[in-house]
C-alpha cells in the first residue's frame, strides 16, 4: 500500500526477492557441484586411457614400444588431468557439505581462492588440450614438408586410445571454462550483495 499514493509500501517489497535469491543460489550450486563431478570423472578417465596406452609392434625383428611418456605434450595432458581431478573432488567435498549445512560456506578471502585457481585450472587445462591436439594431428596425418611420417600407421590402437583420452580432456576443459565463469559470478555477486546493502541502509 502506497503513502501519500507515492512509492511502494516497505512491507510489500522483499519476499519474492529472497525468495528467488535463494532459488538462484540453490541452482548454482547444484550445477557447480554436477559440473566438478563432471570434471573429476572425465579427468580421471582420461588420465588413465592416456597413462596406461602402450602398443609393441616389431620392426624388422627390432620390438619398439610407443608409451605416452615419449610424447611431451600427452605427459602435460596426464598431469593437468590429474590435478584438475584431485583440485575438483576437494571442491565437491566442499560443495556438498555447503549443501547439507544449508550455507554457501562462502567469505570474500575464500571466493577469490576459488575463483583464482579455477581460473589457472581452466587456462592450464585448455592448454594442455591444445598441446595434446597437436601432437596427436602430427601423429595422425604427419607433416610431409618436413618428412615426419604417419605414426598413426603403426601404432593404430595406441593412437585410438589417445584419442579417446583426448576427447575426455576436452570435455574437462570446457566444463573448467564453465566453472571459472559460474566461480567468477559467485565472486562479484558477493559485491553487487554488499553494495545492495548499503544502499538499504540509506
Amino acid at each position: 500500500m502506497s503513502y501519500l499514493g507515492v512509492g511502494v509500501s516497505p512491507g510489500n517489497v522483499p519476499v519474492y526477492h529472497v525468495t528467488n535469491v535463494r532459488l538462484v543460489d540453490r541452482r548454482v550450486r547444484v550445477a557447480e557441484l554436477v559440473l566438478r563431478c563432471v570434471i573429476c570423472g572425465l579427468g580421471v578417465l582420461a588420465v588413465v586411457l592416456v597413462g596406461t596406452d602402450t602398443q609393441v609392434r616389431e620392426i624388422f625383428s627390432i620390438r619398439k614400444k610407443a608409451r605416452f611418456v615419449d610424447m611431451k605434450a600427452l605427459v602435460f595432458l596426464v598431469i593437468v588431468n590429474g590435478i584438475a581431478a584431485a583440485y575438483s573432488l576437494a571442491q565437491v567435498l566442499r560443495c556438498v557439505v555447503s549443501m547439507v549445512r544449508g550455507n554457501v560456506l562462502f567469505s570474500k578471502p575464500l571466493a577469490w581462492a576459488i575463483f583464482s585457481v579455477d581460473q589457472v585450472m581452466a587456462y592450464t587445462t585448455v592448454s594442455a588440450v591444445a598441446a595434446a591436439t597437436q601432437s596427436a594431428t602430427l601423429a595422425k596425418w604427419g607433416q610431409p614438408e618436413l618428412q615426419w611420417m604417419k605414426i598413426c600407421n603403426m601404432y593404430g590402437k595406441f593412437c585410438n586410445q589417445v584419442g579417446e583420452g583426448v576427447a575426455s580432456a576436452i570435455l574437462v576443459s570446457l566444463s573448467m571454462v564453465v566453472l571459472s565463469c559460474m566461480s567468477a559470478f559467485s565472486l562479484f555477486r558477493l559485491y553487487s550483495g554488499t553494495k545492495g546493502r548499503s544502499r538499504a541502509r540509506w
